[in-house]
């Protein structure tokens, strides 16, 4: 294994393709919990949006403290490990800003708009994920 050598590697592989998150977070009760989550990194954050009804919201709401996992199941294998703080925002124009970002990742440049309306709904928060730590490496199956 290697570690990923620089941010902009880190960054790269991060928003390469259409890869998920793992969200983890905790429970007010201790237990784990672990989401997909559709992602973008920008100026030094993750963001993320999700209903404030959600398990993940409700976890945060209770710690802001989360891990996210972005991991390349191909061989030789690679994975980035952020660590940070969560924080939660509920302005509509921003919410339709990044859900249509978002969307355009994940869903493509023709549904990307009608999926950014489509998730902007009363309830919805834009969550930013500030990193306190990064763990990386690649080539994990690499002699």
């Amino acid at each position: 294994m290697k570690e990923m050598s620089s941010m902009m590697e880190i960054v790269d592989f991060l928003m390469h393709g259409t890869r998920t998150g793992k969200l983890s977070t905790v429970r007010e009760d201790g237990r784990p919990h672990v989401a997909p989550i559709w992602f973008v990194w920008n100026e030094g954050k993750i963001i993320f949006c999700t209903m404030d009804s959600s398990i993940k919201a409700k976890n945060v709401k209770h710690n802001p403290k989360v891990s996210i996992c972005v991991d390349d199941e191909s061989p030789p294998y690679a994975f980035v490990i952020v660590e940070g703080i969560a924080k939660f925002s509920d302005n509509q124009n921003d919410l339709l800003k990044w859900n249509t970002i978002i969307a355009r990742r994940y869903m493509g440049e023709k549904l990307a708009d009608a999926y950014g309306k489509r998730n902007t709904v009363k309830g919805s928060l834009l969550v930013e994920v500030t990193p306190t730590k990064m763990i990386s490496e690649k080539d994990v199956a690499g002699w």
